[in-house]
């Protein structure tokens, strides 16, 4: 099935939009590049894979550019951006893997 994601900023009780993200997939010659996105005006990117290509098992990591996003809201972050590493070992589930965010504190968990 898929991946996605959304972003939601919590100290202003609104969707991030415009943060970018890339998705890594882990292989045996490291980290590869399997995607990547921009989060759309509602914080949500529908799909970090590339069209037509399916998630399959193994270990990934998102990468969200949080500095970016909160220097253009005249905001200074403790973090210049936020890896998550998470395993799928379902690929015929949908993986939904949010990040709930401020400018000095995160947190996330496996949606639907």
């Amino acid at each position: 099935m898929g991946l996605s994601t959304h972003v939601l900023d919590t100290a202003r009780g609104r969707p991030a939009s415009g943060v970018a993200i890339a998705l890594e997939r882990r292989t045996a010659a490291g980290w590869q590049p399997a995607g990547d996105g921009t989060t759309n005006e509602d914080g949500r990117v529908k799909s970090l894979l590339p069209e037509g290509e399916a998630l399959t098992a193994g270990q990934y990591r998102v990468t969200f550019a949080v500095a970016e996003y909160f220097a253009r809201l005249g905001q200074p972050s403790f973090f210049p951006s936020v890896t998550i590493d998470f395993t799928v070992t379902a690929p015929d589930e949908h993986h939904h893997v949010p990040l709930l965010l401020s400018p000095f504190g995160y947190s996330t968990y496996r949606g639907s």
